[in-house]
């Protein structure tokens, strides 16, 4: 299966709690981390949820 890595962006200061648990559930708690994950729906969906926190590493 294919993967995807993500990279923190942005801080979770000053978020609401549940964007903060999907960093956290991605594998990224402070900036600038990458997480390497297996690209699956569930994945693809918390990606989406703080789009405006990570980015997609080619």
């Amino acid at each position: 299966m294919a993967k995807v890595k993500i990279k923190q962006t942005g801080s979770p200061i000053r978020r609401p709690q549940d964007q903060r648990q999907t960093l956290i559930g991605l594998g990224l708690n402070k900036m600038h981390r990458v997480s390497e994950l297996e690209d699956t729906v569930e994945v693809r969906g918390m990606i989406r949820k703080v789009s405006h926190l990570v980015e997609i590493v080619e």
